[in-house]
Order: structure tokens, then sequence, then C-alpha cells
């Protein structure tokens, strides 16, 4: 079991434990090791370090950076900058590895660092507990002295190499001339890079969230919070809104009319696009997650599309898709990944696509999603106290069952941890919206006692 990484790097209340600086200094040295002993011929590893706008970020990459000139490496700091780009300039700088140090949705109190390898992976579980192991038993790594130690500078102007692949990967055949788009960029990493992106494209761009002062990221505002981003669609008859998170990996949209879009029904528009346009056949797979709704299942059927479920978690998704050269897959949430261009969740990407969508089949937002039907399902957020192994707890499992019964073979349960969060989540769907909010309602209750 890993202790200190999560479903997304490791993550927590910044300057409490483990969002330490000597953790981060730890972790560093760790990091610069693990790469310098695992390729051939290179003993000064070149590692890209990116952040979001977080207040903490300031401590937390210098400490990192340390962690890694102690051990001979070299660190390029790129200031912020969206993660899927830390992921993309990784492999376009043929570095050894990237950092990304963010709390990606969280309020601006919370920090994580989740690292990629040379190819714009995010780093499998066996790797993370051999860092685990060396950030708890230092000795294990030999300490660099003289020439050995390494250095860091600075190349803010890294973010052109985002840039140029982002409208890249942007059909040719469409620009975004005499588009009205809301963007908003959460107050976090891409509150630079986003609007150059899709202004550059020919779009006019109502901005929101692009005036980070440290601890505004997230705050009312992205991928989290919408609703500015619907009243202005509206106000300004934009064609459409864009939320962005606090690290720009995940996506929210807004149509025409000012309605949110759920992330589910943005997988299956995806998959008919990629379908229509020839890159998926018939037999393919679309990769979701445990947390994938029912319909959006039922919907790739009918298109003689098969459905995954990966763990809850991009790196999952990914890894699934690699395997399998699978090269759609996202989660409801918003991250969504095309293997094609990207090797993480990626919200300006999406945001492109789906323009690309609108161009392609020549609709709006809102009729993009007409023959996309989802099942009523219910969320609820418990706060717990601990996490003990679902399976064992026998008021929970009890609660499950008898819910089940009542739902026949017409809905779906899943209880599960949040791997960045002391939160358990109770998800329930079905064909009946009232059953689904009694039966969330009595196990989110269940949970909380047995968990409290």
């Amino acid at each position: 079991m890993r202790k200190l990484f999560g479903t997304d790097g490791i993550r927590g209340k910044a300057n409490i434990y483990p969002m330490t600086c000597e953790v981060a200094v730890s972790l560093g040295r760790a990091v610069t090791h693990y790469f310098k002993t695992h390729i051939r011929g290179n003993n000064k590893p070149l590692i890209i370090v990116g952040k979001d706008t977080r207040l903490s970020c300031y401590m937390l990459e210098q400490a990192f950076s340390a962690g890694v000139c102690s051990q001979g490496g070299r660190v390029i700091l790129t200031g912020p900058l969206p993660t899927p780009a830390v992921a993309f300039v990784t492999q376009s700088m043929r570095a050894n590895a990237g950092v990304m140090i963010s709390a990606s949705h969280n309020a601006y109190e919370d920090n994580g660092i989740k690292i990629f390898d040379a190819n714009g992976n995010k780093l499998p579980d066996s790797v993370e507990l051999e860092l685990e192991r060396m950030i708890e038993n230092p000795s294990l790594i030999p300490v660099a002295v003289g020439a050995d130690l390494g250095n860091a500078k600075r190349l803010d102007e890294v973010f052109g190499r985002y840039i140029v692949y982002a409208k890249s990967a942007f059909s040719s055949n469409y620009d975004l001339n005499n588009m009205r788009i809301v963007l908003d960029c959460a107050n976090g990493a891409s509150y630079r890079i986003g609007p150059m992106i899709y202004s550059e494209l020919g779009a006019e761009i109502i901005p929101l969230g692009v005036k980070p002062n440290g601890i505004n990221i997230n705050e009312n505002c992205g991928a989290l919070h919408p609703d500015d981003c619907q009243e202005n669609v509206k106000k300004f008859r934009a064609d459409l809104g864009i939320c962005l998170d606090g690290d720009a990996d995940r996506i929210v949209i807004v149509d025409e009319l000012g309605h949110v879009v759920d992330g589910d029904k943005l997988i299956g528009l995806f998959a008919r696009l990629l379908l229509d346009q020839g890159k998926l056949k018939t037999g393919d797979t679309v990769v979701g997650t445990v947390m994938t709704n029912l319909g959006l299942e039922n919907y790739l059927k009918a298109k003689g599309l098969n459905l995954h479920r990966a763990d809850v978690g991009d790196r999952y998704i990914i890894e699934y898709m690699s395997k399998n050269k699978s090269i759609l897959g996202g989660e409801p949430s918003g991250h969504i990944i095309f293997r094609e261009h990207a090797t993480t969740g990626d919200g300006i990407l999406a945001g492109l696509k789906l323009i690309e969508a609108m161009k392609y089949y020549e609709q709006k937002v809102s009729e993009l999603f007409k023959n996309i039907v989802l099942y009523p399902n219910v969320l609820k957020n418990v706060k717990i106290t601990q996490k003990l192994p679902l399976h064992e707890v026998s008021a929970i499992q009890k609660a499950i069952k008898m819910a089940e019964e009542k739902m026949g073979n017409k809905g779906r349960i899943l209880i599960r941890y949040s791997g960045t969060e002391p939160l358990a989540r109770v998800m329930v769907e079905g064909e009946d919206k009232n059953l689904v909010t009694q039966m969330c309602g009595e196990l989110a209750s269940t949970v909380e006692k047995a968990l409290k």
C-alpha cells in the first residue's frame, strides 16, 4: 500500500505533512536518483517543473528543485503551466521526467505533486512505491558532492511550445472566426495560455478567472463553479462557455442556452465524432471509469462501441488505453483523454475538439447531445474520519444489498473513497430518479455513521 501517493500524486494541506518542503526535497532527491539509475548513460537527468497559481507553489517548487539539484539533476522551472502542458513539454524537450505542483480542483490551501515519465505518462504504482521507500529511508540514495551537483533555470517562454501543439490538434479545416466564447480559467494555471490559444484561432474571448492572486484559484469559478460562466454565456449571447479547473486538465462545457453539459455526454459526442471521422471503428473500446453512467454505456453499444471501466483517475484510464490501443477515454468529471494528442486529461484540447464537432456537424452545442440520454444519477460526498476496507464494514454492505434489492437490475451503486480528500463518495444511478435519490440518501447516512 502506498502511504504518500494517492490516485493523482501526493496531495494535502500545504505546509502540513505530507505537503511540506521537507517531503518535497526528499521527493526531488528520490525522483532524480530513480531516473538517474534507470536511464543508461545519463548522470544528470533533466526534470521539468511546472506549477499552478497557488501561493504555496513558490516554496514547493523551490524545495523540490533543491532536492533535484542535490542529486545532480538539472531543473527547468516553467512557471504557471497546465498539467497537460507539463506532460507535453516533458516530451517536447526530451526531458527525463516532468513534475506538476498543483492540487487541481482543490482549494488554494491544498497542494500536490504529480510526476510524469519521459513520455508524459504518470508513474505506475510500483514506481511510486519505490520512491516512497527512498523518502522513508534516505540512506538508499548516495550523496552527491562537488561537480556532481545539479542546477536549475527558469524558462517562462516554454509555454509557447504547448500553444503550437494545442492549435495543431484542432482540425485545419476549421477556424474560430466569428465565434464568441466565455472562457473561465479558474484563476489557475491556464489564466494566460488559455485565452491566447482560443483567440489566436480567431475567437472573441470573454475571459473569466484570469486574475490569480495566489489564494483565489477555483474560488467560485472554473469547472467546479460554472455559475458565473453560465450567466455570461447568456449575457453576451456566446456560442458556448468553457470552464477549466485549477490545473486545466478537466473541462465543463456550458451550451449556448446557459446549461451545463454532463461530462459523460461529452465522451459520447467525442466517440461519435471519432467514429464518423473514421478514427474509431465498430468494435473499438472507449475507456471510462467505475463512475461512468449506464446511459453512456448503452449509447456506445448502439454505436457498435464497447466501454471499459477503469479505476477512477485518468492515470488508470491512460494505462488501459496505452495497453489496448484505445484512442478515447474520460471521466464524467471532465477529464477527457485523446490518446492521439495527449497523455493526460486536457481541458483546453477538449474544448477545441468540442468546437470541431460543432463545425463538423454544423450544429449548436445544445443540439449535439440530443440523442445521448443518461440515467438519473445522484452523488453524495460524505466526510469521514477513517478509511476502513469497505467490504469489511458490515453495516455498509448490508445497506448496499438492501438498496440493490429495491432497485433490481435497473440501477447501479458505487461507494468508494476519494484518493485525495477525507471523503467517501456514494453514487447511485438508475431509471427511477426518486428511488435513486432516496437510496443515495440512505446509503450516505449509513456510510457517515459507520466511518465517523
